[in-house]
Parts: C-alpha cells; sequence; structure tokens
C-alpha cells in the first residue's frame, strides 16, 4: 500500500527508493508532488521536511500554473508551429497526392488530399516531427556514448504526455517526447543526456546529479527554460 503525506489540499505519494536524502519533486501539468525517501527514514521524518519545504512546492505549482500554454492547434492556413524553437507559419496545399510537408525558410507547406480532415493533417505533422528528430537524435546518442562511457540500445520517439523523456535502464532504452522537435535543438541535448545519464545511475540521487553537473554543467538552465516554454494544448494525464 502506498504511503501518502497530506498537507491541506497538498497529496504526494512517497516512494521508498536507495537515496540518502528525502528528494521532492512538483510535475506539471497540475503541480503533482512526489517525495522519494530513503527505505528506513521514519514517515514522520519524511512529513517534516515536507511541512520545510512546504512553501518552495507551493511555489512550483504557483509556476506550472501561470505557465503559458499553447492555443489548440487547427492545423489551418497562416496558423503557428514551432520548429527548434522558431515560429514558422502554415500554409495548406490540397492536392491528389500522397501527404507531404516542404520547409522554407519560416514556413511550412503541408500538402494533403482534399477532404482531408484536421486528425489527418494533425497525424501528417506529427509523423513528420518524428522524421525530423530521426535526423539528429542518432548522432546525439553516439556523441554522447563516447562521453558517458555508455551505450543505448534502442531509442523510440512518440507523444508523451507528462514527461520529455524516460529511460528503461534494463533494455538500455531511451524514449523521447515528439513535442521536443518545437524545442531549441541545446533542449533536446539535455534531455538525452539526462536519460543517457540514467544508465550509469537509474534513480535521480546525488550520484546522478554529479554526473549530470561533470557532463552537463547547464542541466539546471537548460530545465528551467524547458519547463517554462508553453505546453502543448492536449489534456496531460497524471
Amino acid at each position: 500500500m502506498s504511503e501518502v503525506i497530506q498537507l491541506g489540499e497538498i497529496s504526494m505519494v512517497v516512494t521508498r527508493k536507495a537515496v540518502k536524502h528525502v528528494h521532492l519533486s512538483v510535475y506539471p501539468p497540475n503541480g503533482r508532488v512526489t517525495l522519494v525517501a530513503p527505505v528506513a527514514t521514519p514517515l514522520d521524518v519524511a512529513r517534516a521536511y515536507a511541512i520545510s519545504r512546504l512553501g518552495w512546492i507551493r511555489e512550483q505549482q504557483l509556476k506550472l500554473r501561470n505557465q503559458a500554454r499553447e492555443a489548440p492547434r487547427k492545423f489551418v492556413e497562416r496558423e503557428s508551429h514551432y520548429l527548434w524553437g522558431r515560429r514558422h507559419l502554415l500554409t495548406i496545399v490540397y492536392r491528389e497526392t500522397k501527404p507531404f510537408i516542404s520547409l522554407d525558410h519560416r514556413r511550412i507547406t503541408l500538402t494533403v488530399r482534399p477532404g482531408s480532415d484536421a486528425q489527418k493533417r494533425s497525424d501528417v505533422i506529427h509523423d513528420w516531427h518524428k522524421t525530423l528528430l530521426h535526423e539528429v537524435v542518432p548522432s546525439l546518442i553516439k556523441k554522447w556514448e563516447s562521453r558517458l562511457n555508455v551505450r543505448v540500445a534502442g531509442y523510440f520517439v512518440q507523444r508523451m504526455k507528462t514527461k520529455w523523456g524516460s529511460c528503461n535502464h534494463k533494455a538500455r532504452h531511451i524514449r523521447l517526447n515528439t513535442q521536443l522537435v518545437t524545442k531549441p535543438k541545446d533542449l533536446l541535448e539535455y534531455v538525452i543526456v539526462h536519460e543517457m545519464v540514467h544508465l550509469i545511475e537509474p534513480t535521480h540521487s546525488e550520484r546522478f546529479l554529479t554526473i549530470l553537473g561533470e557532463h552537463f554543467p547547464t542541466w539546471r538552465e537548460a530545465r528551467a527554460e524547458l519547463n517554462e516554454l508553453p505546453l502543448a494544448a492536449e489534456a496531460w494525464k497524471e
């Protein structure tokens, strides 16, 4: 049975792990709070720590509530879309041909068959996003494999509602959110490095943070920038 700490309106699930210190995290989009504690830490000690950090928790939740959200995409003419952190305008061309996308300066031209609805246009752009990621991710993984002295057995890009990336330590696989194609490339690199460090240290322990800091000293700035950029308009599920 999960342990839960309730502080007023704030509820947090307690997870026991082989770590040295208690660690709090506040997650988008709704400010869900988790607490990771050493296996032997009494619940009242973990609760006391959470109380001492209550101001910080509420501050993080407020930031998330105030964070900008993108307007729902309709995939229509002259709609704004972001690619690698830069704003582009969308042009729709209807033609009896296999759907495709072309990029010219700050314009994305989407060619689809007449009668294609918004869902179809969305799917074509999503597939294009995956293609763009596949063009850059392998070289970044290769770069960091040599620096971190690890090997990634495989990577996947997919829609992810609550995370920018994840790592399966045992399978040595990493997963990346396709939304990263809309963010600056250095933030994609940060997420890749973050997940690859998990191949060395599976948890967000002090050792993990030390390794990440040694190899990617600006990780805190990258994380802050990523969290301050607009969230996708789709409904996130926790």
